[in-house]
């Protein structure tokens, strides 16, 4: 079988330059991308809503003008390429960001006005979600920390996966793994800082910034303790989980949209799947913990502990897992769970190397996303 090919683009300049190049050059795929982005919320919001009718284009649009409206305010940078990529794309910068930040605006629509009573009545409640291990030095081969994920969501998004460099005239050169129109995903800065994400859903969801504008922030902050404090204060709009890395530090965050409770690597690595670990969080999680979010924790606690010499090998295999099925952590279209793996991030923060993949591990061609130098 053909490997999937990872399309990359290089933008370079201001924000705004930065946003309008990108948008220039997959102008067609973007505005693709956001009319099949805000199909598949509605299809989501009428199998979880506990108000049928409650989620429509309309809803979703405004919620996330609010949060757009935040963000604005929040990170004028990250808003002025947000509205370039808009304008060079030539959508509207509200359905953009809808788009974009699709499972944060849903979940204010969704689970913003309390906690959700057994709102899964169409849908898989793990139709969605991905993995994530942070491997601290002495469980690996070359004594540099691993941090490294997959991200899984539809199956459409795989078409729109796309590695971005940016070149700015301030602040670090970074690389994200993303999607078509969108800022910051799983990423690294030409410092070594790394940052990823994945998926919880609890009540209370609200205006505020989703999780791209937080992650992209983050990626563009001059090092752990600025990006870590970006984290924890952001006004965020829905919960998440957020991992940061460098070549000194591996911390993660359980947040809710008013709180954010950190873990640090040890001599342990830490894992995330997509339910809450904290029992706080527990208590208002949007939807119980699934099948496929605690095999795959599972699958990672177990693979993880068989050696202490984990490199880039051992990511690209413990991410083509299929132990598990269904549930296993490598995530397949042909499954019919309504989320397939799209892409695979591993970095290695203190060799200031970022990998990655569009598609399952093992049917992706990894690539080095390598940084300019000599600028």
């Amino acid at each position: 079988m053909q490997k999937l090919d990872l399309p990359r683009i290089v933008v370079a300049g201001t924000p705004t330059q930065m946003g309008e190049a990108h948008g220039r050059q997959l102008r067609n795929q973007i505005q693709d991308f956001v009319a099949m982005r805000l199909q598949a919320a509605l299809v989501w919001g009428a199998s979880v809503s506990p108000t049928p009718g409650a989620v429509t284009i309309a809803a979703l649009i405004d919620a996330g003008r609010g949060c757009l409206h935040a963000y604005q305010t929040w990170d004028p940078d990250g808003f002025a390429e947000h509205a370039g990529i808009a304008n060079g794309a030539g959508v509207g910068v509200d359905e953009l960001y809808t788009a974009a930040n699709m499972t944060d605006v849903r979940d204010v629509v969704v689970f913003g006005t309390g906690h959700p009573k057994n709102p899964h009545h169409g849908l898989r409640a793990d139709a969605e979600g991905c993995s994530a291990v942070l491997v601290p030095a002495q469980l690996t081969r070359s004594g540099a920390a691993i941090a490294a994920q997959t991200w899984d969501l539809n199956p459409q998004d795989l078409d729109y996966v796309v590695a971005i460099h940016r070149q700015p005239v301030r602040g670090p050169q970074t690389w994200s793994v993303t999607c078509t129109g969108c800022l910051s995903l799983v990423g690294m800065n030409e410092t070594g800082l790394a940052v990823g994400t994945t998926n919880v859903k609890t009540a209370g969801s609200r205006s505020g910034i989703g999780y791209m504008g937080i992650l992209h922030k983050m990626l563009n902050s001059n090092g752990f303790a600025a990006a870590a404090q970006i984290c924890t204060t952001a006004p965020r709009a829905a919960a998440h989980t957020y991992w940061l890395a460098d070549r000194d530090h591996l911390a993660e965050w359980e947040t809710t949209p008013t709180t954010a409770v950190r873990r640090d690597a040890g001599s342990a690595a830490l894992l995330r799947t997509n339910h809450c670990l904290v029992a706080e969080h527990s208590a208002i999680e949007g939807e119980p913990p699934t099948a496929s979010s605690l095999a795959r924790l599972g699958r990672l606690g177990q693979r993880i502990a068989e050696r202490t010499d984990h490199d880039l090998g051992t990511m690209q295999a413990l991410f083509a897992d299929r132990s598990d099925g269904v549930d296993s952590i490598s995530r397949l279209a042909e499954d019919a769970q309504g989320t397939t793996t799209n892409s695979v991030v591993v970095c290695i923060p203190q060799q200031r190397e970022i990998w990655a993949c569009r598609g399952p591990a093992d049917q992706g061609h990894w690539q080095q996303l390598a940084f300019a130098t000599g600028e």
